[in-house]
């Protein structure tokens, strides 16, 4: 280290000592550095550039997918809570009208006990027949009338019309529990 501070303090100038004790060639130097700018700004143009914007691009249309993933999701879940709101609903109205009808299939079986017991001894066998017959009727009747108000009723709270085949399911359903 020390030799080569005596050396340049020795010659005037220390640039050309280093240039000529290396060989540096001053064309082949000029030459290359302006190829390597040449390849670097042409790399940097058609290569580095396009992959960089493609990237951005990529990461653009990520977040964008991203954003509408959640607001999808916020959408399915107001969708799902109204769903169940609705059908919360549907469920209360469906049991109120059960009800309704149990009271009324009460209602119309005590009216018809009340009048057996009125009647006389004499037609107490017919009396009863008749009753039967009366009390299977209505029943059907109302079962019937039930059916028709539940598929009205779920038509309403659905927002749809319903098949003939939902309409017959609703009302064997009903049927079922009204007899049960």
């Amino acid at each position: 280290m020390l030799n080569a501070s005596i050396l340049a303090a020795a010659s005037g100038n220390p640039l050309t000592d280093i240039t000529t004790e290396f060989g540096v060639n001053w064309q082949l130097f000029m030459s290359q550095l302006i190829a390597f700018c040449a390849v670097a700004w042409l790399l940097n143009k058609f290569a580095y550039k396009p992959v960089t914007d493609m990237l951005d691009k990529r990461r653009q249309s990520i977040a964008e997918s991203l954003e509408n993933a959640e607001k999808i999701k916020a959408e399915l879940a107001e969708t799902e809570q109204a769903r169940k709101e609705i059908l919360e609903k549907a469920n209360e109205t469906a049991g109120k009208l059960i009800e309704e009808g149990r009271a009324a299939a009460e209602k119309v079986r005590e009216n018809e006990t009340q009048k057996a017991v009125k009647e006389a001894e004499q037609i107490i066998a017919k009396a009863r027949e008749a009753a039967q017959a009366d009390h299977a009727k209505m029943l059907s009747e109302l079962k019937a009338e039930v059916g028709k108000l539940v598929v009205a009723t779920t038509s309403k709270v659905i927002g749809k019309t319903l098949t003939a085949e939902d309409q017959a399911r609703l009302v064997e359903e009903t049927n079922a529990e009204i007899a049960g």
